[in-house]
């Protein structure tokens, strides 16, 4: 390769690392890992252990995407420096060197540039998938089984912890709303890609003429976070019921009243759970449940904030389907966001959906 060319790619190297550092918002992680590093340093830091390990794993996370980004910085300036030096002396060896090592920095750039959609505050933390039967009955109440299901196959596949951890069967079949518990690495930075409608398109099994029907689907999707976070939810704003757990379960399950609903009176934000075998149990998987939709809620709110000033949309509402699974007269799954499909439906339905998630993802990366 001419030294005119690995000098172009070298330039290039240089726009995108700069480009990504921009897009990372560096100073501002520098700011916050300056000002975690002095909590750290202060008195009585360690008098609460859990939010002292929570401090430590941030300041971890921020020192390696600090010196992650800044090295590769500094290697595209010394890439450039010793390229100079070896085409001025005609080092010919010297300059297959440089070749090699922009070769070597542009598949690790590529590998970081995807990281790039993954470097949300949350994003590392685990997930809870709920999802909900929209119009249709019973129809809709099997559909959202299947979402449930295809999700704990996804989970299951990546080798995540997963766990239903609420469920609220449905009149006739399937469920009204299950909530899904995944623990795993980065977890929620892939599954926020699923927030929306799901819509279905198939032969109903229900229907004793088999006419084809169209179901929906809601998917709402919350990071799993400790007590230790920001959100603060004060005891008196949330109002307890409890009540008898319905559909499977052991006998203790369904003829005490173990089941707890929480109401967060200020939004109106309700959290559920009836799968625990005592109340205490129940109420604090919902209370769980309850902080993590707080924290989508005030996630969402700063994303379109961000959008509004940018002059860009905000993140749309449940209204619309980001998906499609067409089950008759052919089989196709399309992503009505990224333009991404497969015939392979019951693949996709059985948990095949990591090149959905990186799609989209990708669309992050480029907005």
């Amino acid at each position: 390769m001419s030294p005119e060319s690995l000098n172009a790619r070298i330039e290039e190297l240089s726009r995108l690392v700069a480009q990504y550092m921009g897009r990372l918002d560096l100073d501002a992680k520098r700011a916050d890992f300056s000002r975690l590093e002095q909590a750290s340093q202060a008195e009585g830091f360690w008098d609460d252990p859990q939010v002292a390990a929570g401090t430590l794993r941030a300041m971890n996370g921020l020192r390696a995407t600090i010196e992650t980004w800044t090295s590769l910085e500094r290697d595209a300036t010394d890439m450039a420096e010793f390229l100079e030096v070896a085409v001025a002396e005609g080092d010919e060896e010297a300059i297959a060197s440089v070749e090699a090592d922009v070769t070597a920095m542009e598949a690790r750039l590529e590998t970081l540039r995807f990281q790039l959609a993954l470097s949300g505050e949350y994003d590392r933390s685990g997930v809870l998938i709920e999802v909900s039967a929209s119009e249709g009955g019973t129809e809709s109440q099997d559909w959202a089984q299947m979402v449930l299901r295809m999700y704990t196959r996804w989970a299951e596949k990546r080798g995540f912890q997963a766990e239903v951890v609420s469920v609220a069967e449905g009149d006739e079949a399937g469920i009204k709303s299950g909530t899904l518990q995944v623990l795993g690495d980065y977890a929620y930075g892939y599954a926020r890609s699923e927030r929306g409608g799901h819509r279905l398109v198939r032969i109903s099994p229900f229907d004793g003429q088999a006419r084809r029907h169209t179901s929906f689907a809601r998917v709402e999707v919350m990071p799993v976070v400790e007590q230790d976070v920001d959100i603060i939810i004060d005891e008196k704003d949330v109002e307890m019921d409890v009540f008898r757990s319905s559909g499977a379960g052991g006998q203790h399950v369904n003829k005490t009243s173990s089941a707890v609903r929480l109401t967060h009176k200020p939004t109106g934000i309700v959290a559920t759970c009836q799968n625990e075998r005592s109340q205490v149990q129940n109420r604090e998987v919902a209370m769980k449940i309850l902080r993590g939709r707080l924290l989508e809620r005030r996630l969402t709110e700063v994303e379109n904030e961000r959008r509004r000033l940018k002059g860009e949309p905000t993140v749309a509402g449940f209204g619309s389907s980001i998906r499609s699974y067409v089950l008759h007269p052919y089989t196709m799954v399309k992503d009505n966001r990224t333009e991404h499909e497969t015939s392979n439906a019951s693949g996709v339905l059985d948990g095949d959906l990591d090149t959905f998630m990186e799609k989209w993802l990708e669309t992050q990366i480029e907005g």
